[in-house]
């Protein structure tokens, strides 16, 4: 298992990242309880999460940063470039993660942070107008993964589950934009 992938990912999401202007901050977004501000909060951290989770640490009490307050884009390099190297730490593909939602293997998990990654990128470009139609051959190779391993009991409403139900999409839309409904966007 390379981190491929998750490099694809986070090189998607970073274009949008750079994409976001000051003035969308406050912006709404696909996930009905988030901001852009808040969203790109989750980018970022998420990024500093994978690492420490990755490397079997534990997670700080200390309050989060407020990425979307200061230079997320670089705040962003920095934990990507952390959480590929963790990854690509050896043996770090084959260790089991103890992650809140359970113990998997780190190879299983760094699928889960690509298709984070990716997914919370398509969320913040439909947020801020630009376009969803983003990395096509990664977003189709994770949809199959996703659809390969979320079960609907992983489904309901937002800020009680981890994904909503799947929603309906025009067949010709791409492959980021199947991605997204299948993971309970709406397009």
């Amino acid at each position: 298992m390379s981190t491929a992938p998750l490099e694809q990912a986070i090189q998607s999401t970073r274009a949008v990242l750079s994409a976001v202007t000051p003035d969308q901050l406050a912006g709404e977004t696909p996930c009905a309880s988030w901001k852009v501000s808040d969203l790109i909060n989750h980018i970022v951290g998420g990024q500093y999460f994978f690492t420490t989770m990755i490397k079997g640490e534990a997670m700080s009490d200390a309050p989060r940063p407020d990425f979307a307050a200061g230079d997320f884009v670089a705040a962003f390099d920095e934990g990507a470039a952390a959480s590929v190297a963790a990854f690509n730490e050896p043996g770090a593909m084959e260790r089991i993660a103890h992650l809140p939602f359970g113990d998997m293997p780190g190879a299983a998990f760094a699928n889960i942070a690509a298709t984070d990654t990716f997914t919370h990128g398509w969320d913040l470009a439909r947020a801020t107008g630009q376009s969803t139609d983003l990395a096509p051959d990664l977003a189709g190779a994770l949809l199959t993964g996703a659809r390969a391993f979320i079960p609907d009991a992983f489904r309901g409403p937002d800020g009680k589950a981890p994904f909503g139900a799947v929603q309906s999409v025009p067949e010709n839309a791409c492959n980021a934009d199947h991605l997204a409904a299948f993971l309970g966007r709406h397009v």
